[in-house]
């Protein structure tokens, strides 16, 4: 056990290189709920499904010659994972899988086991909506798509 339980994450944050562009996707195209923008530090803040329960920071770059690609997952129910690649597609971004490669429905991580799509924001960072499966985890199984996963385990 670590020094107290954790019990969740709360907050993290991504750097962006045209902050009002960013506000627009991850508002207008995500659905996120602004919370609180800081100018002066050249900062936004999302809430993560309901307020106060989770948060997303963005934080401009300027004119910095740093840029990371990072990775973080919004969890959604299974239903809202299927539709979302259709969803993506119709915004304009491409729904793909862990490595990368187009998909057509989500692709399952067996060791949680979990449906998952991913996506990239305007900056590049990796985004994946998430849907965990009741089912067991399978640790040493591939990725497979859901439709495969279903007639496994099914």
């Amino acid at each position: 056990m670590g020094i107290v339980p954790i019990e969740g994450l709360w907050e993290t944050h991504l750097t962006v290189s045209d902050l009002e562009r960013s506000i627009a996707f991850y508002r207008d195209t995500l659905g996120l709920a602004l919370a609180h923008r800081v100018p002066e530090r050249h900062a936004a803040f999302f809430w993560i499904g309901r307020p106060r329960q989770a948060m997303l920071g963005l934080w401009s770059t300027h004119t910095a010659p740093l840029a990371l690609r990072l990775h973080f997952a919004f969890q959604v129910s299974l239903d809202n994972a299927i539709a979302a690649v259709a969803g993506l597609r119709s915004a304009g971004l491409r729904p793909r899988s862990g490595a990368g490669d187009p998909i057509e429905e989500p692709e399952v991580l067996p060791w949680i086991p979990a449906a998952s799509v991913y996506f990239d924001d305007p900056d590049g960072h990796s985004l994946e909506y998430i849907a965990m499966l009741p089912d067991q985890p399978a640790a040493a199984a591939p990725r497979i798509s859901l439709s495969a996963w279903r007639r496994r385990h099914m």
